[in-house]
């Protein structure tokens, strides 16, 4: 049986597949190879340089002295499930069952892939705003679902209610929203949040809400959107430790949802990591039940590094969006005479001495145009990176 013209659908789809014909590697994967390669500064990928608190890290030497190595149960160890159901009552009044509403996964990243192939179906439409993570894609191709959009655009980059309207039909099985947004940084406002819960009973879609930097927003409050009004019981909410805590190589990543949701899903994730980083979950419990000043003091110190590089890029020349949340901000690059961001991207080593990423790696081919000379920079890193790269791309304006 030939299935290689099946594969290559759901690959070309997903955007998986290079002029050639064969795999290509992600954008991130591209551009850090990049950064080795040269030497240069990496602000694409978003991964912090500096290690997350003392006590995370010290309860994961402990569990793995203890002697925690082996294979967890299929939900995740109870003490995480049970930080993780903490977290969100703590934090947002949200009240979860730890033993029924609760799946520890391997990253977000794998929590939105069983997701995605649990609930779609050949055909099924998925809603996501444009420009979005690129993984959302692939997932979806590979479910052989059928991605439909809705466009964030510059300056503030909130979506266009009535756009979204016009997108949202009885055709749409899942919405999937990533809020704060990566690349953008933009954090969306309660109306928006509304307005999805509004149309998922419209048209009986399933709400995935991707929080993975709920805790680091700028003097914005995050709305968790199963918080809402109807929401929850049509929602799954995904979030990981890594931002929280710069473990992302821990790759601990969990979801909420109800029982009957959350079963569907749990169906599909045995049979791709199954389990995952079992001396890691008790230490990632670990962070989730750290003091309240924690989780004030990254936000903040992430936001004294995104003035810091803001600053530099608006010197350097180029005009800046002002980054509500996340590790990202978006930077043009038409005020200094570069109108195509992916090809200044792959200059960049060399004028700068800093890797970025091009916006356009984030948008269908269709939408590449509207956002061509956008770049998105990432600024989880040290404050002395930071300056020495700001100080870097001032030689663009030269």
């Amino acid at each position: 049986m030939d299935i290689s013209g099946g594969w290559e659908r759901t690959a070309r789809g997903a955007m998986l597949l290079g002029d050639d014909g064969g795999l290509k590697p992600t954008i991130f994967a591209e551009m850090s190879a990049l950064a080795t390669e040269t030497g240069a500064i990496n602000l694409g990928q978003g991964f912090p340089d500096e290690d997350g608190p003392p006590e995370v890290l010290e309860a994961a030497r402990r569990a793995i002295s203890e002697g925690h190595n082996q294979y967890p149960p299929g939900l995740g160890v109870p003490v995480l499930r049970e930080a993780i159901a903490d977290h969100q009552e703590r934090f947002y009044g949200l009240k979860t069952d730890p033993d029924r509403e609760v799946l520890v996964t391997a990253g977000a990243t794998e929590a939105l892939a069983a997701t995605i192939l649990a609930l779609v179906d050949d055909g099924d439409e998925v809603v996501t705003f444009e420009p979005f993570y690129d993984s959302y894609a692939a997932i979806i191709a590979l479910a052989r679902g059928v991605h439909r959009t809705a466009g964030l655009r510059a300056p503030d980059f909130q979506p266009d209610h009535d756009e979204l309207r016009r997108v949202v039909t009885d055709r749409t099985r899942l919405i999937l929203i990533n809020n704060p947004h990566n690349p953008t940084g933009s954090v969306l406002r309660r109306e928006t949040l509304e307005l999805v819960v509004e149309l998922a009973h419209q048209h009986d879609a399933i709400i995935v809400t991707d929080e993975v930097y709920e805790h680091l927003t700028f003097g914005i409050e995050h709305i968790p959107l199963a918080t809402l009004a109807g929401a929850r019981e049509r929602t799954v909410t995904i979030s990981s430790g890594g931002k929280t805590f710069n473990t992302t190589g821990w790759k601990v990543g969990w979801l909420t949802a109800p029982n009957g949701l959350l079963q569907t899903i749990l169906a599909v994730k045995q049979f791709l990591t199954y389990v995952n980083a079992a001396p890691f979950q008790p230490a990632i419990a670990v962070g989730l039940g750290l003091p309240d000043e924690y989780f004030h003091h990254i936000a903040r110190e992430l936001e004294l590094k995104r003035d810091v590089l803001s600053s530099g890029l608006r010197t350097a020349g180029f005009g800046v969006s002002e980054s509500q949340g996340s590790y990202f901000v978006i930077a043009d690059a038409a005020p200094l005479g570069f109108p195509d961001a992916a090809a200044l991207c792959r200059q960049l080593p060399q004028l700068a001495g800093v890797v970025a990423v091009p916006v356009s790696a984030f948008v269908t081919d269709e939408h590449k145009g509207d956002y061509a000379s956008l770049v998105r920079f990432a600024f989880c890193k040290r404050v002395d990176v930071l300056e020495r790269a700001s100080a870097q791309l001032a030689r663009l304006g030269r």
